[in-house]
This record gives C-alpha cells, structure tokens and sequence, in this order.
C-alpha cells in the first residue's frame, strides 16, 4: 500500500502557523484511549487456508457480486471440528462440505454479518484437509464498514460507473483487500498469516477485460454476451493479495527475462503506457539483482483504475494504481521522481517485502511498508543519483518529524485502536528511514545479503522484524539487539544539540552532543568529517549517552566539522554552525543535505557576503531542486542579492534543462512586476511544459491581469497541474459570472490540497463579488462542504473567515439569499464535528 504522503493523507500546506497535518496523524487514537491498552495478539491459526477457488458473475445494476466458492483447508495443528470463517455483509445461502464430489449441507451461524462459524461433519486433523463449498452473494455497498486514512473505504469491492450514466468516466469494477477487505467479497480467514493459492473466474461482459493474480489460463465465450476469464495464482499468498479487475482497458506487453510484464490502462492513455511504466523491467532486474532473489511470480502487470480509495495497492502479480499515476507526455515533462514514479517502485518492491514474504500481523506491518518506503529512496538512488535519493529520505523524515503524535509509537507496536492505525508515518516514513540507518551501519553488501537471507528463509510464508534482525546477524556477524531494541521497540527519535570549542594551545577539536528529547536515550554511531587544512578526516564514533563529549586532534582551526557526514541520523538535530561555516559546507561538503543546510543559512542571512556567495551559487547547483530552493529563498528587494541573481534568473527561465526550475524563476521574476520581462513570459506560453506555462500566465497576471484573462481563455482545452491552478487563480482573482462555472467545474474535480489552495486564493472572493446569485450559492456550499469534511484537520477557522468575507460581500450587494446561505453555512461548520 503506497504510503500517506501521496494518498488520502495529504497536507495542507502552511495551515496554521508551523502547522503540518496529515490525514493519518489527526486520524491518530488519543494515548488514553482504552483501546490502546488492549493487547493485538496474532491472531490463533486453528485452520490453515490450502486452496481458494471462486466463480464469480456480477449485477451491475444492483452492485452485487454472486459467488460460489470452494475453499480447501486443513487444522494447523490441534485437531478440531469447527471452522470460522470472515464474511462481511453477504448472503450465504448454503455452505457444504464436499465429499466424493457431493455437496453435504453443514451448519452455520452468521449473526453479525462479519464471520460465519461453522459445524464441520467431523474432527479433522493436521494431516487431512477438507474443501468447503459456499454459495454466496457479496452487497459491497450496502455494508457499514468504515475507511482510515490510508484507504478511505473499506467495502472491498468497488463498482465504478456501473450505469454508465457518469460522463467521461469508464465503467470499471475493481477490489481492494487490504487490510482485511476480502471477506467483504469472498469468505476467507481475512489474516495476513494465512496462506493460499488460488483460482478465480470471472464471467464479465465480453467487451471488457480482467486481471487478476497470477496467470490467465482460459478465456471462453459464453455466446450471451459475456466471456468466463479464469486465472490461476500457483503460489501461496495472502487473503488481502486477491484482486480482480474488470473494465476496457488496453494492455501493453513488456517483458522481463521471459517473464510477462503488463500494463493496463484507459484507451486514452495507452499511448503512453511505456512512458508511464517503462522503467518496470529495469526496476525488476534492479530488485532482483540488489537482493539476490529473483522476481518470484508469474508475471507483473499494473492497471490503473477509476475512484481509486487509496494510493496503490500491491496485489500479488497484479499492482492497482490511482489515477495519478497516470500522466501524459506533457505531464512527465515535469515529473521527475514525483509521486507515480515514486509509488511504481514502491509497489514492485511490495512483491518481495509484503507478498512473498508477509507480515505475520499488522503489528509487525514494518516489514512489509517500511521496505517499500525504502525502496523509494533506493531507486532514486540507481536511477536518478544520490541528490534525488537524499531529497526524497530528507521529505521523508520531515513527514515523520512534522508528526507530533508519531513520536509516541513503536515500530513494531502490539496496542492499536484499529489495524489500520499502523498505516502512519512511523511504519512507513520513519520506518524507511530507519532501514537506511541500518544500511549505513552494516555497509551495503552485508545489508542486502541479510535481506536475501530473510527473504529466502521466510519465502512464501510470514515474517517479522525479529527475524529481520536474525537475517541481518546472521549476514553481518554483528548483534543488532541494541539497534532494534531502540529503533523497533522503542518509540521517538534523538532531539540532537551539536557544539563545538576548539582549543588553540592543545590543538583539539571538542565537540559537544546532548539528547534533549524525553524518553529513551539512543545510541548512535555516526561519522564525524573535520576539514582542516585543506584535507577532510573522518572519525567513526559512537554516542552511547545523553550527553558525550568527543576530542579530536586537529593541528589548526577546522574550516568546517560536519557532524553526521553521511546524513543519515533520524533526528531533530541543532546546530550551532556559523554561517562562515556553512558557507564552507557548501562548496567543500558533498551531499545534498550538505547543501540543503547551507541554503537554508544563507537564506536567513542574505545581507551577508558570503551568504550572498551560497544563494547565487545555488542557483546552478548540479540538482535541480536545490536551484529551485535557492530561487525561492530570495529576497529580490536586496540589491545586491538583486543585482547578482537577475541575470542567472533571466537565464535559467529560459534555457535551464529542468522544466520546474525555469517555473520557479519565472514565478520569482513576476512578482518583481518588471514590465521588461512581459515578452520573456510570453514566449513562455508557447512551452510544452504545463509548469512552466502555469507560471508564465500568473507572471503575465501581476503585470497586465487583463491581458491574462483574454490568454486564460486559450488554454481551458488543454491543460493540467500548474496550468490548471493558473487558470483558475487569474479567474478567481479577475473574473467574474462568466469565468464562474469553469471555476467551479474545476474545484468540484479537484482533490483536497488544490481545494484548500484555491479558497485562499480566491475562490471565496469570486462567489462573493459575482452577478449570479446561484453561482454565490453554489460557492457558499461547496466552501462548507469543504469545511465540515475536513474540520478534524484543522481547516476550520480559514473556512469561517471565507464564509463571513462572502456574507459581507453578499449584503453590499443586497443578496439577501445568498448572504442567508453564507449564515447557514457558517452554522453548519461551526456545529460539525
């Protein structure tokens, strides 16, 4: 499951002053719950799932699913004669036990609608297995379960479009199991610790296609209409691993080895299928290599589908993806590693380090999520070089950091409200962050030959963190007991102060290190690089106390003692640098966060020569998104930072290799309103780039907003992302009653963080200041609708100070009604929960 950042758990952006929410940290249970002190134990395995066989045919016009099922199990190890099963909301009309090929009708008590106890014919044992047959109707939308955070509904499976009375959406059918979702569409013991193959058939229109796990191995026409597609999943997995998908898609064959490797997309976008997924071989061949174990299933396809509840989704064999995975040509232009590329990698990896290998029970959901954040920064790191891999772990940590709650939780946590509690920053972003202090301590070879050897122990099977830690020892020779202990077991992370005093008569260096934070005291072993004399030295050192006191000989003054040279410390570190300091780090020091911090001093010190010296360098640096944060730092109203900047700006905005940074420095030299560069951001417009054309547009918007509503105009047929924003923020600040419904249109369409920013930026303004009062109205309740989903996050008082600003505007132009709506709203705000 692709984790919190890019899915439902999105931020909001600057909310409260030094506020950073997410979905998945507000969401999070209060300390004193008393849930919280129940203990989650793995839950008894008293049958043990063999086989699944389902025969399924759909109701599209009442969103049912008719099943028959034959399930093969046999005791785990006590013999027993009873057998239940998870099923959420179906209608079960008959179960049996098959013998000799006949159907006995067995006993059965399904009072909650969520697991069906069984009578079995007899006492079997751990030697013996036994098939049941179950004739079912699964009513995905007539159940009451409820979403998180990380997946917003949790009814298993999901007719979309089913009457095909949506315009511009495709009818589709898809599942999503995860975490115990399954049982809403077929009866299962819905636990990641069971293990089954499976076969699914699935009689669908024929005009449309199926995926699902494993291999397709018959297609028959029905002569109705309708096609029987049966897949065979040969190897065991996990419940929650099912999938079925169903919908016209158009598929697109790649390879790896001689393995398949599918992609299933909407007929628009399979043009580009190898754009959006091209790099899936190469990724597989990466994995296997890194780890030492070959891609293990039949084949690997992608699909991506419609109303998606979540980011991504693992499925054995059969990744499903959300929408935004899916981009055009123009679009990648300005990807780079962004959140679908990121989530292909993610989700590939899941099918070591979740599907061949799964968590034994949500507690220990670190081995399966942790991994796959990892692999994020891993991949970065082979394919687009250690800046993008160092960037990605940095906003990784700071999700983390930015996450009070989260400082609370274990890794490996036993004491939940609900499974679905454990799919938060901890497991994935710290989590990952984690494993990458592991890896820098073991050293890379030792590392992966751990992983091999966790993955080549538990193949097929579960695992948890300690076996993980077994795995690693066994590779490495090392103990690994402290590290786990603190970093799986223990919550929280170091608040790290770092001094420095160098002694001129004794010729040392004394650096000075304290944990401040509560709770736990971590040792950490980390790198200490001393330039001095135009050679750099390192030390390898320990902190094994709160506070430590560390001497090193150094025959002069050091230019610059970077503490944690590897950056890679999950902490809140503080720093006591100069800024001489950091100017030298910059241009000495060799990593990405090296030249973060650097920045980011001399972005707070820019009437200083030398932090003068870092702002203009960095706007060349070799990484792209260090120029664009050097670009946003500065302060143009410094003449000399003016003078130095303007020319490396004008260029960059025209002829930089990266699309995002000629936006930025287009965005940096529109607010200087300079009417010189009105012919620059013009020819901007032309750009194929829809970032770069969103900034041009607002640039042309501080200098000539008319102009810019006369050019908005031409690109309502095509455009997206930042272009999109742009259109709609010169007609939210500029238009009026005509510009209204595409405006509207666009924000109803939009996802929650372009909502948040278009009601700043101006949508509340235009529904106060147009002509129509429907179309007031319409912007008074989408507002509230807005507020009242999304108060729990804190949106609240930003919602009410829009909804007053409309009701003023309303009554100045004696809208009664509308200023009405705009009361009535602000009551529905105030009294939501």
């Amino acid at each position: 499951m692709i984790k919190t950042k890019t899915l439902s758990a999105f931020v909001f952006s600057g909310l409260l002053a030094g506020l950073s929410v997410t979905a998945a940290n507000a969401q999070a249970v209060k300390q004193d719950d008393p849930s919280l002190k129940i203990y989650r134990a793995t839950p008894p395995k008293i049958n043990d799932l063999v086989h699944t066989k389902l025969d399924v045919h759909f109701d599209y016009k009442k969103r049912y699913l008719y099943g028959k099922e034959w399930i093969t199990l046999k005791p785990h190890f006590y013999p027993t004669d009873t057998l239940r099963l998870d099923a959420k909301g179906m209608d079960l009309k008959t179960i049996a036990v098959v013998k000799n090929g006949k159907n006995i009708p067995l006993k059965f008590k399904y009072q909650d609608s969520l697991s069906v106890a069984i009578q079995l014919d007899k006492v079997y044992h751990n030697n013996e297995s036994y098939t049941i047959y179950i004739d079912y109707t699964s009513k995905p939308n007539e159940l009451k379960q409820h979403g998180s955070a990380a997946i917003t509904d949790a009814k298993g499976l999901y007719f979309i479009n089913p009457d095909g009375t949506e315009k511009d959406k495709p009818t589709q059918i898809w599942t999503q199991g995860e975490s115990e979702s399954s049982s809403c569409w077929f009866p299962t013991i819905d636990k990641p610790e069971q293990k089954t193959t499976d076969e699914i058939s699935m009689t669908v229109p024929a005009k449309y296609v199926t995926l699902s796990n494993g291999q397709l191995t018959s297609q028959k026409d029905n002569g109705d209409g309708t096609r029987t597609d049966t897949w065979k999943q040969e190897l065991p997995h996990s419940p929650y691993l099912f999938m079925m998908a169903v919908g016209d898609f158009k598929i697109y064959k790649d390879k790896w080895r001689n393995k398949e490797v599918n992609y299933y997309l909407e007929p628009k976008y399979a043009p580009y299928a190898k754009q959006i997924f091209g790099m899936t071989p190469e990724l597989i061949e990466f994995y296997s290599t890194t780890l030492g174990v070959d891609f293990p299933w039949y084949k690997y396809s992608q699909i991506v589908v419609r109303d998606y509840v979540s980011g991504a989704m693992e499925n054995t064999s059969a990744t499903l993806h959300g929408e935004y995975v899916q981009e055009t040509p123009r679009e990648l232009l300005d990807a780079n590693y962004d959140a679908g590329r990121s989530t292909i990698a993610h989700e590939l990896f899941h099918q070591w380090f979740g599907d061949l290998v799964t968590a034994e029970s949500w507690s220990n959901l670190t081995v399966n999520e942790s991994f796959a954040d990892f692999s994020e920064m891993l991949w970065a790191e082979h394919k687009y070089g250690q800046d993008e891999a160092d960037a990605h772990s940095q906003e990784a940590m700071l999700n983390y950091l930015g996450s009070p709650d989260a400082k609370t939780k274990n890794l490996v946590r036993f004491h939940y409200n609900n499974e679905m509690d454990m799919f938060d920053v901890v497991t994935y972003q710290k989590g990952g962050r984690i494993l990458n202090m592991l890896r820098n301590y073991l050293g890379k070879d030792a590392f992966y030959k751990g992983l091999g050897i966790y993955l080549k122990t538990n193949a097929f099977k579960n695992g948890e963190a300690q076996q993980l830690r077994l795995a690693e020892e066994e590779a490495s020779g090392l103990d690994l007991n402290w590290f786990f202990n603190q970093w799986y077991y223990g919550a929280g992370n170091p608040d790290l102060n770092i001094s420095y005093k160098y002694d001129e008569a004794a010729k040392t260096e004394t650096v000075y290190l304290q944990q401040t934070q509560e709770g736990q005291i971590f040792k950490l072993p980390m790198a200490i690089d001393i330039y001095a004399g135009g050679k750099t030295n390192r030390y390898k050192v320990w902190m094994n106390d709160k506070a430590d006191t560390l001497t090193f000989p150094v025959a002069s003054k050091p230019d610059l003692v970077n503490v944690d040279g590897d950056k890679v410390l999950l902490a809140q570190k503080t720093d006591s640098k100069t800024l001489n300091e950091y100017v030298f780090q910059y241009f000495n020091a060799p990593l990405y966060m090296d030249r973060f911090e650097a920045i980011t001093a001399a972005a707070a010190n820019q009437s200083d020569k030398g932090a003068q010296k870092v702002l203009i360098a960095a706007l060349k640096d070799k990484y792209y998104g260090l120029r664009i944060k050097a670009i946003r730092a500065l302060k143009m109203s410094n003449d000399d930072i003016h003078n130095a900047a303007l020319p490396v700006l004008a260029s960059l905005a025209q002829t930089d290799d990266n699309t995002l940074v000629r936006a930025a420095a287009i965005t940096t030299l529109g607010k200087l309103k300079a009417s010189g560069n009105l012919t620059l951001f013009k020819q901007a417009l032309s750009s194929q780039s829809y970032a770069i054309q969103g900034a041009a547009l607002m640039a042309i918007n501080q200098l000539e907003p008319t102009q810019a509503l006369t050019l908005a105009k031409n690109f309502e047929s095509d455009n997206k992302g930042a272009l999109t924003q742009a259109i709609v923020t010169v007609y939210a600040t500029t238009g009026g009653s005509e510009q209204w419904p595409y405006v509207y249109n666009e924000y109803v369409k939009a996802g929650p963080q372009f909502k948040f920013n278009l009601i700043r930026s101006g949508f509340g303004a235009m529904a106060g200041r147009v002509d129509k009062p429907e179309y007031a109205q319409q912007g008074i309740s989408a507002i509230a609708d807005f507020g009242v989903k999304f108060k729990q996050f804190g949106v609240g008082p930003l919602i009410i100070t829009a909804l007053t600003d409309i009701k003023a505007q309303r009554t100045k132009l004696n809208d009664d009604a509308s200023a009405k709506a705009a009361d009535e709203a602000i009551k529905k705000v105030n009294d939501a929960k």
